[in-house]
């Protein structure tokens, strides 16, 4: 049931020494940077080598004449990746498309792995890193079960489109999940997924799309460069390009291009704000382009998110997400500010953007830890207090695992799953009737086991 919202108060910001950003020594590539916070002083800057090559621009200045054709040919390639990918997937057999799907996440995983460990020679391993990556393994054990049939299903099922191209960077892809009832066009939820802006990976939404599919609805759980593939800026970039290629493109797919709704969880719920924000700055403004308007979404659902990072810095570093790696992330402490939604939308500039965003309803668990639920309620309290359509729904004592992976996991009613079930078919009779009946989800895991992985979970 919704909890009232409380007022908003406001919390001090911690006063954080100056930092400065240095660049640390890892690939002989100087075509980019991997930017680390510190408080070193800054007249010891240690001079560094990028952390991966960024792709090079295919508009350069030089040697115009001799690479006209190429710029051609590498356009009409791109175009033609996007617009043919649903029909290459469908002509493949299953064998093929499982093959290269397993082939494509391999050479995600080794990637991830080598920036990985580069990344923790410069920073070093701290304790509470190791006590999480085993509390991790522990948890990942105990919801095996449930993990293997939603993989099952991730791989096998034909009404999953896997890795379907939205852009240009390696990791600009999305998986659609379909109703198996393809008559009529059917609301849509594009899905930005968590994972600390570090593990974010795009089949972590499977059990929400098969679930949310079962229901009538199209989902599409939309992949971003995660650190150090790239920083905010980049993870925003990617995720409002994913949006626009689902506000563009969903009809091809049997979705309704005016129901199309935005979700996020956890790390996804604030990059997905804090595309929304910016998409709706940049329309507030005066002979900005853009590809996809505020107004096609619906309504924006942020699941355990967090909204202003200020408030967040601290807690992040006593939980083992550092500082220094914490604002490697978000590109320094001035861009913070930028960063975090809730602070951004109370600038006297741009008041009119925030009439221009869509209701935005905001689920957390009074149980989280990872990021404590005045979080939600904070962003909503500031929304409403400047005129937007907002709201907080808590639920008692949830985790941040429990709305998104336990609850899901334990089959029957899900009080969260009903109550975004309910929104996305709102004003439509049908389709809250078949809701109305339709049959319990099955558990995928025995409740012993949620319940011990519930105690060993890391988030």
């Amino acid at each position: 049931m919704p909890s009232p919202i409380l007022p908003i108060s406001n919390h001090p910001s911690s006063a954080s020494a100056a930092t400065m950003l240095l660049k640390a020594e890892i690939d002989p590539d100087p075509s980019t940077t991997l930017l680390i916070s510190s408080q070193f002083d800054t007249e010891k800057a240690i001079p560094i080598k990028p952390l991966l090559p960024r792709a090079s621009s295919y508009n350069s200045t030089s040697n115009i004449n001799n690479s006209t054709a190429f710029i051609n040919y590498q356009q009409r390639r791109r175009r033609t990746a996007s617009d043919s990918s649903l029909a290459l997937l469908a002509d493949e057999s299953p064998r093929q498309s499982i093959s290269r799907e397993v082939g494509h996440a391999a050479a995600e995983t080794f990637l991830i792995t080598r920036l990985s460990l580069k990344l923790l020679r410069y920073l070093g391993v701290g304790y509470r890193w190791i006590t999480r990556f085993l509390a991790l393994g522990c948890y990942a054990l105990l919801l095996m079960p449930g993990f293997i049939q939603v993989g099952y299903y991730y791989f096998f099922s034909r009404q999953v489109r896997r890795s379907i191209i939205y852009g240009e960077q390696p990791r600009n892809r999305l998986d659609l999940y379909l109703p198996k009832d393809s008559q009529g066009p059917k609301p849509v939820v594009a899905f930005i997924t968590g994972g600390a802006w570090i593990i974010g990976y795009k089949a972590w939404g499977s059990l929400l799309g098969q679930q949310l599919s079962e229901r009538d609805i199209i989902v599409a759980c939309i992949d971003y460069r995660n650190f150090p593939q790239g920083t905010i800026s980049d993870m925003v970039k990617d995720a409002s390009q994913g949006i626009s290629f689902v506000c563009n493109n969903i009809a091809e797919y049997g979705g309704d291009p005016n129901r199309i709704y935005l979700m996020g969880q956890s790390a996804g719920a604030h990059i997905a704000a804090c595309s929304l924000v910016e998409q709706a700055i940049k329309e507030a403004g005066e002979g900005d382009s853009v590809s996809w308007s505020v107004s096609q979404i619906n309504a924006y659902f942020g699941l355990s998110g967090g909204y202003n990072l200020f408030n967040l810095i601290d807690h992040f570093h006593n939980r083992g997400l550092y500082r220094s790696i914490f604002l490697s992330i978000m590109e320094g402490e001035d861009s913070m500010r930028r960063f975090s939604p809730e602070v951004l939308v109370q600038d006297s500039n741009i008041k009119h953007a925030v009439s221009l965003l869509p209701p935005i309803i905001l689920f957390h668990g009074t149980g989280d830890y990872s990021i404590p639920s005045d979080a939600s309620k904070n962003f909503a309290d500031t929304l409403q207090r400047l005129g937007g359509k907002a709201e907080s729904v808590l639920y008692e004592g949830k985790t941040h695992t429990d709305l998104f992976l336990q609850d899901p996991m334990r089959g029957g009613r899900d009080e969260m799953f009903e109550d975004l079930v309910a929104i996305v078919h709102a004003g439509d009779e049908d389709a809250l009737a078949r809701d109305a009946v339709a049959p319990p989800r099955r558990r995928l895991v025995p409740e012993f086991m949620l319940k011990l992985a519930r105690s060993v979970s890391p988030f």
